[in-house]
């Protein structure tokens, strides 16, 4: 009885899912020549894009100008029953409107169409009803129309919420990509937490907090035991007469030499090191030293810059700033 219960469960689940999927496909054959002229509209706009709704639109709406402004369109929210209470002020003489609706006919959205048009600034309706008061009041529309919401009763707003913010998705990327805004312009609006640090921090910024272990080639291997001791960070860069980069040595190259026996009185740096250290630019993006950590399997990297010796990179670096 209860693999019964819950294989209905996932029934559910997957019934939900596909219905949405379904209703965000459906989308791609409501893209026409007046959502490029909306893009061009945006991009081209003076001012800021209001967005506004009512109820689970408004929320789609709040994301949807949250996804805006991190991606360069200048946008605010405007809940349409605060609008049309006070808050119609803080729609100014370039700003294009933009409605969210399902049905375009509720009581507020009604009285905001007629109130945006008094004011005479582009609209755009996204909507989910064609010959809707809000579709017939809008100079530009965005069909969000589903066919079925996935809520049993067709009544909840579930494959028609989904379209909307698949909708603002698009309408944020062709934006973005229009303007060209890349990581760079991204990490502007994303300096805190972990994601703005994948956006900005550098190496260098982390190497020039550690110890900066180095030996030269001929330097003993007690000198090497010394200095790997002393700065803790379980290797050694080897460097020549030049003071350049040559080799590094590491804890388990010392183990394994320890294991094979030999010399230890006449060996030196170079007898033990590594010919071919990996290495980053001391100004890379932290997150790409990550990246090359990964891929090489090694927790620690020896940072370069102008071709000279900088210091090192720890996996334990990466951690502490929140990067893993």
């Amino acid at each position: 009885m209860r693999m019964e219960k819950d294989n209905n469960i996932l029934d559910i689940a997957r019934q939900t899912l596909q219905l949405e999927a379904e209703a965000i496909m459906d989308l791609q054959q409501k893209l026409d020549k007046q959502f490029v002229s909306i893009i061009h509209l945006l991009l081209n706009m003076q001012g800021r894009l209001v967005v506004s709704g009512i109820g689970k639109s408004a929320i789609i709406g709040q994301k949807i100008v949250a996804t805006l402004n991190s991606t360069g369109t200048p946008s605010i929210f405007m809940h349409a029953a605060d609008a049309i209470h006070g808050d119609l002020g803080m729609v100014q003489q370039d700003d294009v409107v933009l409605i969210i609706s399902k049905s375009g006919e509720s009581p507020e959205i009604k009285v905001l169409v007629t109130l945006i048009q008094n004011l005479g600034n582009t609209t755009i309706a996204m909507v989910g009803n064609l010959e809707s008061t809000l579709a017939k009041g809008c100079s530009h529309i965005l069909d969000t129309t589903v066919s079925h919401e996935a809520c049993p009763n067709n009544l909840a707003p579930t494959s028609s919420t989904t379209a909307q913010l698949a909708m603002g998705d698009a309408l944020a990327v062709c934006l973005m990509e229009m303007r060209g805004f890349g990581s760079a312009d991204f990490a502007k609006f994303h300096p805190g937490g972990a994601l703005g640090k994948k956006l900005y921090l550098r190496v260098y910024d982390l190497a020039k907090m550690n110890e900066k272990p180095a030996v030269q080639e001929n330097s003993s291997l007690k000198a090497v035991i010394l200095e790997m001791t002393k700065k803790r960070l379980g290797l050694t860069a080897v460097l020549d007469n030049e003071m350049r980069l040559t080799g590094v040595i590491t804890d388990g190259d010392l183990r394994r030499m320890l294991e094979k026996g030999g010399d230890l009185d006449n060996t030196n740096a170079k007898d033990i090191m590594g010919t071919n250290p990996k290495t980053i630019l001391s100004d890379a993006l932290a997150v790409d030293a990550l990246d090359r950590m990964r891929k090489n399997n090694i927790t620690q990297l020896l940072v370069t810059e102008n071709n000279n010796y900088f210091g090192v990179i720890h996996l334990h670096d990466l951690v502490r700033e929140g990067l893993i």
